[in-house]
């Protein structure tokens, strides 16, 4: 994994306060540039040495693919070891796989699958298994308990806090030009100083009708949030844990929403089981500065399930295999 990175106070402040809230306004660059004490150039020189030294993954809209009428699936492969490699390169090779890691665990290679229709999703598993030779199992979202994240340097904050940009308000109808918008900026905005000008030009829309269009995806949830994206083991969350349990059904889903609502939580879902081999059906994902810190949480978490949880097992990232984010 890689260790955090030496950041100055303008970096570190960069990042802390711009993971989302961009402006969708003119000069959104000198907007959020002004308070932090720099030039619309100077901030996205910033955030372009950041990208480039992987501090941040992108900077641009979080989409949420259920909300514009496609699918996305968690997603496992138990891969020979000689074979590692080999198979992570095929699996990266495909558009659908968003991000992909290595795991502690029989089941080594974790991805997730995002794909425009639900039923390309399946067409996507196929593929794999086709190229690789192996099973993918699949477990599905039954129910969502919780997302919301936001990383500060240091890595000893809480994860689990939800920024203010989340819609999943109205119905969602998104026309040709919607979908242009979303292919121009799905790996990250333009870092010039007029953004939305640029992202006008290339489409022919002025730049109050790009912010508009903008907006009123975040309103509806087809944006989860404008911002920064930081590589957490960059900067100090050393340790990340996929934590699993095998909980009652009749009480996972009082239980995953009290388990959702813990600082340390990022992530928090209800999955199919796939008995015999995979008995859990409740994930949390648990971040920290090292792995004694993920463990103590995880065991606070299976103190509060109590008798309702029958085993658990932490999976820790080893290496992130790829993180790309949406390609629709």
């Amino acid at each position: 994994m890689n260790a955090a990175l030496p950041l100055d106070a303008i970096d570190s402040l960069l990042i802390d306060r711009l993971q989302g809230g961009f402006p969708l306004r003119p000069s959104p660059f000198a907007a959020a540039g002004a308070e932090l004490g720099l030039s619309a150039g100077l901030l996205c020189q910033r955030l372009q040495s950041l990208l480039e030294r992987r501090v941040l993954t992108r900077f641009g809209p979080m989409y949420q693919i259920e909300r514009m009428g496609g699918a996305f699936v968690l997603a496992a492969l138990a891969v020979p070891e000689a074979r590692y490699d080999a198979v992570a390169a095929q699996v990266n090779a495909l558009p659908a796989v968003a991000h992909n890691y290595r795991r502690e665990h029989d089941f080594n290679m974790w991805f997730v699958l995002a794909t425009s229709t639900p039923g390309r999703i399946y067409d996507a598993m196929l593929d794999i298994e086709e190229a690789t030779g192996l099973r993918v199992y699949d477990f599905p979202k039954l129910r969502e308990y919780y997302v919301g994240m936001q990383f500060a340097v240091g890595g000893s904050a809480p994860v689990g806090r939800r920024l203010p940009e989340v819609g999943e308000e109205g119905e969602v109808q998104l026309d040709d030009t919607d979908w242009q918008l979303i292919r121009a900026t799905q790996g990250g905005l333009p870092l010039v100083t007029e953004p939305w000008q640029q992202l006008g030009i290339t489409l022919g829309l002025d730049e109050e009708q790009v912010c508009a269009r903008l907006a009123a995806m975040v309103q509806c949830g087809v944006i989860r949030r404008i911002g920064a994206v930081p590589n957490h083991y960059a900067i100090g969350y050393a340790a990340n844990g996929m934590a699993v349990f095998d909980v009652d059904d009749a009480l996972v889903d009082e239980l995953g929403g009290q388990i959702g609502a813990l600082p340390f939580v990022s992530h928090c879902y209800r999955r199919l089981r796939r008995q015999p081999v995979w008995p859990y059906n409740l994930f949390a994902m648990c971040h920290g500065s090292n792995r004694d810190e993920v463990l103590a949480q995880v065991a606070s978490v299976r103190q509060l399930l109590g008798a309702a949880c029958r085993r658990h097992e932490v999976l820790f990232s080893s290496r992130i295999l790829k993180k790309s984010g949406l390609r629709v």
